[in-house]
């Protein structure tokens, strides 16, 4: 029998990785510091407790976050299972009774031989044996110094992400390609507004809605990244000489520099999201759906993430980690859930359940399974290792990830539709080929 893998960490992604691998019948220490040690947000002992909203998003299949979930059932997850066992009304989510959910992940951890829970807390990353670091956000600062240490770098300690949109959905009557002063050839997308644009949207900008932090995200969340409500407040061309600056820029159509510009940066390699440049933000959801909104050319924006500011500690995962979650300097360390820059309870959890398959497969000579780029489980696992993301930040399940259909369907719900539909069935037929057991 193989020696026990380690597992760092009993929440989503811990879980689901330690069942993996117990599946495929490798036995599992699992290392949970509860209820030995809390973080400032965890209060049960449970495995896999929910410390924000207890909702897992849209159960429907022809949304991102409904896809990534039918594509974990494909694969035995047992989060999915458990939360649709314990779900309670939630429209057209999938929410439920947080303690009910923990309780029965945790039976079903607890009822696998081949796993053994050790709780304590583990301070240091082994650096012998396989190992799958599946830390939360709120990992130990023992626990986060020896991570960093190990990865060569130190953590990100807070998420300071600007939006991002599908490229499809900006408005290019509305915006022109050029780097300041020609520098750089086509590289970002220019969105220009002119002064009667720009004034009513800085008002909008400085008085929208902010989200409250909590108390242990408060000191130094500003430190490293200000966000542009915060900037803005200092005055009304603050920002046009900083993210929205116009100089070095001439609008083709009006032959003019513009009165301020936001600019566009391709997120990922496939070029179908862009990052709003330098606007990290901490307005609530909807109010970044208004404000942003009001710049011309993302009148009609898809927004696939919304800008965060919050206690997050991620690694900078391109050019550290392989599609598969394991270190491309150490192969026999894994990392999984939120610490890898994937963001979301069931983002966290499909994490898990790759970095346990691969774990699993490193051990038993078989080759990495890296599911198809047009599933989402590829298609997040390779956002983590895309060397050609400069700006790293973490993101959550969207379809503006997957490559977009041969043909373009102009209907929001029908093109979801048919990427759903070709996700599930290009993800069967590769498990199929892999023989990788349900």
């Amino acid at each position: 029998m193989n020696d026990p893998v380690t597992v760092i960490g009993g929440g989503f992604a811990g879980c689901e990785a330690a069942l993996q691998l117990a599946k495929r019948g490798i036995p599992v220490r699992l290392c949970e510091m509860k209820p030995k040690r809390f973080s400032p947000a965890h209060k049960s002992e449970n495995l896999c407790e929910l410390v924000c909203s207890n909702s897992f998003k849209a159960a429907r299949v022809e949304s991102a976050a409904g896809l990534l979930k039918a594509e974990m059932e494909l694969l035995g997850s047992v989060c999915v299972r458990c939360a649709k066992a314990t779900s309670v009304p939630a429209g057209g989510a999938l929410a439920v009774d947080r303690d009910l959910f923990s309780a029965a992940v945790t039976e079903a951890v607890k009822s696998e031989p081949l796993i053994e829970t050790v709780r304590e807390e583990c301070t240091r990353v082994p650096r012998a044996g396989t190992v799958i670091v599946a830390a939360g956000p709120l990992a130990s600062a023992a626990l986060s110094a020896d991570i960093g240490a190990l990865c060569g770098e130190p953590l990100s300690f807070f998420d300071a992400a600007a939006p991002i949109v599908t490229a499809e959905s900006v408005d290019m009557t509305r915006a022109f390609t050029q780097s300041r002063y020609e520098k750089g050839g086509d590289d970002y997308v220019n969105c220009p507004m002119n002064k009667e644009e720009y004034e009513p949207f800085y008002g909008a900008l400085v008085s929208a809605e902010t989200v409250i932090l909590h108390d242990f995200e408060k000191n130094g969340i500003y430190e490293g990244c200000m966000p542009i409500e915060v900037m803005a407040k200092r005055g009304e061309n603050t920002i046009r000489f900083g993210p929205m600056k116009p100089v070095g820029l001439r609008d083709p159509a009006t032959g003019h520099r513009p009165w301020a510009v936001l600019q566009l940066r391709k997120e990922n390699a496939a070029g179908t999201l862009f990052n709003l440049v330098g606007f990290q933000t901490n307005l609530k959801f909807g109010e970044q759906q208004r404000v942003f909104s009001m710049i011309p050319a993302l009148a009609n924006a898809e927004f696939v993430r919304y800008g965060v500011m919050h206690r997050n500690t991620f690694l900078k995962s391109p050019g550290l980690l392989t599609p598969a979650f394991n270190m491309i300097e150490r192969p026999d360390i894994f990392f999984a859930g939120q610490i890898t820059g994937v963001e979301g309870y069931m983002e966290s959890a499909a994490a898990g359940i790759l970095a346990g398959i691969n774990a699993a497969n490193r051990l038993q000579g078989k080759p990495p399974f890296i599911p198809p780029e047009t599933a989402m489980l590829g298609a997040l696992s390779r956002y983590v290792a895309d060397t050609s993301n400069k700006d790293f930040q973490p993101m959550g399940a969207a379809m503006g990830l997957l490559p977009p259909l041969p043909d373009r369907v102009r209907d929001k719900r029908l093109r979801y539709a048919k990427l759903a539909e070709r996700a599930l069935k290009d993800l069967a037929e590769y498990i199929q080929n892999e023989s990788i057991s349900k």
